[in-house]
């Protein structure tokens, strides 16, 4: 299954068009379901749509993103969330 994951860093609706778009993305990649959060990713501390996303996915999915800065800003995040996915059996997907 094709999992999607779209983020954007603002919570007052200013970026609502760019997770939008990143949905749009998604779905036109085969994503069968999208998570969608408006929280900073300075870190993944209080992201609850990425922790119910990495929790949903099974073994043999796709997870698919539009770009690596969508998932995570800090290498080590970047690092932590591959190793669970690997882990998990899990293929990661930028579309760009």
């Amino acid at each position: 299954m094709k999992v999607g994951y779209a983020r954007v860093s603002s919570v007052d609706g200013s970026q609502e068009t760019g997770l939008d778009t990143q949905v749009q993305i998604l779905k036109k990649n085969g994503c069968e379901k999208i998570f969608k959060e408006m929280k900073s990713g300075t870190t993944t501390t209080g992201r609850n749509k990425l922790r119910e996303c990495l929790d949903f996915v099974r073994e043999g999915d796709e997870l698919v993103i539009t770009r690596i800065d969508r998932l995570a800003r800090s290498v080590l995040d970047l690092q932590l969330i591959i190793k669970e996915l690997t882990e998990k059996g899990v293929d990661l997907v930028a579309t760009e």
